[in-house]
């Protein structure tokens, strides 16, 4: 396969993101910005929250940036794979706790029991 299904990122990209949508990126980074300052959390944890949300949410990008950024703050690989395993146990927490939905729908599917 010669192209890639995530490219890279690159400066024609952030120039083309930044041509077509100026306003919105800039609000972007500016809420970014507050989200991952210094607060009730510390930016370390805030990075590792990243870290597990963007497995769980499958962002090729957001997990190399946050990646990158728990590291920048202080995060030890260690830290950072628990932090991945918290968003696996999750995921899987999630299917789970979702097949009541399932579990429903075939309830209310079941002919009606006759009683003879």
């Amino acid at each position: 396969m010669d192209h890639p299904m995530f490219p890279a990122s690159s400066a024609d990209i952030a120039r083309k993101r930044r041509e077509l949508a100026p306003k919105q990126l800039e609000a972007f980074r500016a809420f970014s910005a507050a989200v991952f300052a210094d607060g009730a959390l510390p930016i370390k944890t805030k990075q590792l929250i990243a870290v597990a949300v963007a497995h769980v949410t499958q962002c090729p990008y957001c997990i190399h940036g946050h990646t990158e950024g728990a590291l920048k703050a202080g995060a030890s690989e260690a830290e950072i794979m628990e932090a991945i395993w918290v968003a696996a146990e999750m995921r899987a927490g999630g299917a789970y706790a979702h097949s009541a939905l399932a579990i429903d729908t075939m309830a209310a599917h079941k002919p009606p029991t006759t009683k003879v």
